[in-house]
């Protein structure tokens, strides 16, 4: 069976959600699933993107303090998962994008924001500020200048829709690579076991350098890190990752995080409990979460749910 899958695959990449897109099938060479897929991408994209003027998060942006907006079901529910786990405070805010801004760390203009401008903007960013109403599914911003910002999770909800709609199209086995975001669907067909092996980034080397690699069942991983996008001011490094509680770049000893679940969408959320946590959190591990790789500045490695290697 899995010899079966080795023998025909496909590939198409495409650029989407800000960041290059790979999708892989093995066991066919029907093309027109991944063409099918591709609409699929950029029909959320066309949702959720605040790139543009123009998408149906972006009018409830424009209306914030003005009035609720009516948005599809697609967006209402990712909507009210990002609202739900901005709740919990646990470092996850979709309407951090006021504060994020300040800083614009990564893009030109970055700088280190006066307290008074970062407190100002703390006042925009209150997930209770939010309100949802389930039955006309509208999502209204309650105070002009408030923002959401879906990046944080659209992602891994998406790389899920598109596992479903392979399942739906019988697809065996592939990989579903959204610029980093990573979810398996079936058994690896490369190796008897079905397993697949993922590599972790090494931060203080080039990207595509692994420090260490974990042999994964079908899942998602997602990583998150300071060692890409952080702005240096007076030999101070400020990393691209704020903490909604405090407006300032989280203080963490680790390099990055990656987590490992069965569900991507919950891969990225639990990226940043456990980034924000900066260590493994107590009765973490379930039967959805399969495990963490945690990498420290310091280049040390600690395994939750796998064995060390």
């Amino acid at each position: 069976m899995i010899e079966d899958l080795a023998t025909h695959q496909v590939v198409k990449k495409h650029h989407a959600l800000g960041t290059s897109i790979t999708l892989q099938l093995f066991g066919t060479d029907q093309t027109w699933i991944l063409d099918q897929s591709v609409k699929l991408i950029d029909y959320y994209e066309d949702l959720f993107t605040v790139n543009r003027d123009k998408s149906e998060v972006m009018d409830i942006n424009h209306a914030a303090g003005l009035h609720p907006v009516q948005v599809s079901s697609a967006t209402y529910s990712l909507v009210k998962l990002a609202v739900e786990k901005s709740l919990e405070n646990f470092g996850f805010n979709a309407l951090i994008g006021p504060v994020v801004k300040l800083w614009h760390i990564g893009f030109k203009g970055a700088r280190v924001p006066s307290q008074s401008e970062i407190d100002e903007k703390m006042k925009l960013i209150d997930p209770q500020k939010v309100v949802l109403d389930d039955k006309q599914q509208t999502v209204f911003l309650e105070e002009k200048g408030m923002e959401l910002d879906l990046g944080g999770i659209a992602k891994g909800w998406i790389a899920d829709r598109i596992r479903d709609q392979w399942r739906s199209f019988g697809v065996l086995a592939g990989i579903i690579n959204l610029g980093g975001n990573v979810l398996f669907v079936g058994p690896s067909p490369k190796r008897l076991s079905g397993k697949w092996s993922l590599g972790v980034q090494d931060p203080i080397e080039k990207r595509g350098k692994n420090i260490t690699s974990v042999m994964v069942s079908e899942c998602s991983a997602v990583t998150s890190g300071i060692y890409e996008r952080y702005l240096e001011v007076n030999g101070h490094k400020y990393h691209h990752l704020i903490d909604p509680r405090t407006g300032y770049p989280v203080e963490t000893k680790l390099a990055g995080v990656t987590t490992f679940t069965k569900n991507s969408v919950d891969a990225e959320i639990e990226c940043k409990r456990l980034f924000f946590a900066g260590k493994p959190v107590a009765n973490w591990l379930n039967e959805n979460r399969i495990g963490a790789v945690f990498v420290y500045q310091n280049e040390e490695v600690i395994y939750e749910g796998f064995d060390g290697k």
